[in-house]
C-alpha cells in the first residue's frame, strides 16, 4: 500500500500513546497513577444523561441539519452571547462530533500550501499536527516561562507576515495553564486587524479558571468578525466521550465549515445534542462543584511539586494542569531530554505524565500533569515522583 504523502505530516496525541503504555504495565500487575490524560474524573451530571436516554427514546435517532438543530445553535448562541458578552446568533454556531473537527475544518477552509498559521507552543499538538497536514507552513510562537507561559507580543508581530492566514490561541491554556492577558488579547485584535488574517480562539477550558477572569478576544472591537470561537462539552460538563462540540464564526464561513461537516460527518448525533442542550440550560451546580474540586487539587499538586527538589512548578491560572520545570532534574539524573525522564517515572515510579515536548519543541525540560484526578492519586504521585528525584544523584 503507498499512502498519499499527507499522511507522513499528520502527528499524534502523546497522551493516548502512554495510556497504552500505561495499560501494558497495568496488566503486568503493576499499579499506575495516572497523569496523562486530560479527561475529568467526573461523570456526566445525571441530568444530561436523562436527557439523552429521553432523546433516544422520543426518536432523535435520525439525520439531522450538517450544522446542527436548530433549537441547540440558538441555545448555543445564546449562552455564547451571554458568556462573551457579544451578541451571536444560531446561523453563526456549527456542531461538531467533538472540538477537533472545528480545529481540523477551519484550518483546511482558511490554509492551504504557501501559507502560514501561527500557533502556540508549547500547545495542543494538533494544531500543528493539522497545519502541517494541509501542506501549510507552522510558525510556532513560543510560550516562555518568565512570562508566565504567554507569548511575547513583539515576538508575535515580528512571526506576522503578508502570507500570514490565521492565529491560533487557547487561554486558558493546555498544556500550561496560563491565562492571556487582556493586553496580549488587545495587540492580537489589532494585528489581525492590521495585517488581515483570522483567530481561532480555542476557548474549551473557558469556566475552568481560578484566578482573575476570562477574556474572549472577540470582546474587542472587529473581532466577531475575525474570530472563531472553538468551545465544547467535554471539560466542562464531563462528556469527553460523548464527542460534542461546536464553533463560533462569521456566518460565511459557518456555511463552508456545515459544508465539511456534509462531507464527512454529515451530522453530529441528534441525541447527544439534546443532551448537550439539557447540559446547557439545566442545572449547573454539578459543573461548579467540579470546577472548585479543580481549584483544590491544583494547590496540593502545585504546593507539592515546588517540594521535591529540582522541580519548580508556576501556579496555573486556569485548564487542569500544571507543567512543572524539570530541568534540575533532567541535568542531575543524566537523562537525555524531559521525555527520558517522563518514560522512566513511568516504568520505574509508576506515575504517568507527558514530556512537554508532546506539546512542541519549546516544551522540552518541563512536563505535563494533568490534576483531573483524585486528591489522593495526586499525593501518591508526588510521593512516588519525590521517591523517584530523591534517589538521583
Amino acid at each position: 500500500m503507498k499512502l498519499a504523502d499527507r499522511m507522513s505530516r499528520l502527528g499524534t496525541e502523546t497522551a493516548f500513546e502512554v495510556l497504552v503504555k500505561a495499560r501494558a504495565l497495568e496488566a503486568q500487575g503493576r499499579t499506575v497513577v495516572h497523569m496523562e490524560i486530560g479527561e475529568p474524573d467526573f461523570d456526566t451530571p445525571a441530568n444530561i444523561i436523562e436527557a439523552a436516554c429521553k432523546a433516544l427514546n422520543s426518536g432523535y435517532t435520525h439525520y439531522v441539519p450538517s450544522a446542527g438543530l436548530p433549537e441547540f445553535r440558538k441555545a448555543i448562541a445564546d449562552e455564547v452571547s451571554k458568556t462573551r458578552g457579544v451578541s451571536f446568533d444560531a446561523e453563526q454556531v456549527v456542531v461538531t462530533p467533538g472540538g477537533k473537527p472545528i480545529m481540523f475544518f477551519t484550518i483546511m477552509a482558511l490554509a492551504g500550501p504557501g501559507d502560514e498559521v501561527i500557533y502556540p507552543n508549547p500547545g495542543f499538538p494538533i494544531y500543528e499536527s493539522v497545519i502541517n497536514f494541509v501542506g501549510a507552513k507552522a510558525v510556532p510562537l513560543p510560550l516562555l516561562e518568565q512570562r508566565e507561559f504567554r507569548f511575547d507580543v513583539e515576538d508575535l508581530r515580528r512571526k506576522v507576515t503578508p502570507k500570514t492566514r490565521l492565529l491560533i490561541i487557547n487561554s486558558p491554556h493546555n498544556p500550561c495553564g496560563s491565562m492571556l492577558s487582556k493586553e496580549d488579547l488587545q495587540a492580537i485584535a489589532d494585528m489581525a486587524s492590521e495585517n488581515g488574517f483570522m483567530v481561532l480562539s480555542d476557548e474549551i477550558y473557558i469556566r475552568l479558571v481560578y484566578d482573575g477572569e476570562f477574556m474572549s478576544i472577540t470582546q474587542f472591537p472587529g473581532m466577531p468578525e475575525r474570530t472563531i470561537i472553538l468551545d465544547g462539552f467535554s471539560k466542562t460538563y464531563a462528556m469527553t466521550g460523548w464527542r460534542l462540540g461546536y464553533g463560533v464564526m462569521p456566518k460565511a464561513l459557518a456555511a463552508q465549515i456545515a459544508k465539511l461537516m456534509t462531507n464527512s460527518n454529515s451530522c453530529t448525533a441528534s441525541f447527544t445534542q439534546m443532551a448537550g442542550l439539557e447540559a446547557l440550560t439545566g442545572p449547573q451546580e454539578e459543573s461548579y462543584k467540579m470546577v472548585e474540586a479543580f481549584r483544590q487539587r491544583r494547590d496540593v499538586i502545585v504546593d507539592g511539586l515546588n517540594a521535591i527538589r529540582g522541580i519548580s512548578c508556576l501556579n496555573p491560572r486556569g485548564a487542569f494542569y500544571v507543567f512543572p520545570n524539570v530541568k534540575e532534574v533532567v541535568k542531575r539524573g543524566k537523562f537525555a531530554n524531559a521525555k527520558a525522564l517522563a518514560d522512566d517515572l513511568l516504568q520505574e515510579a509508576g506515575v504517568a505524565t507527558l514530556s512537554g515536548t508532546a506539546f512542541g519543541e519549546f516544551g522540552e525540560g518541563y512536563l505535563r500533569l494533568s490534576y483531573a484526578t483524585s486528591i489522593d492519586n495526586i499525593n501518591e504521585a508526588l510521593n512516588r515522583i519525590d521517591g523517584f528525584v530523591s534517589k538521583l544523584s
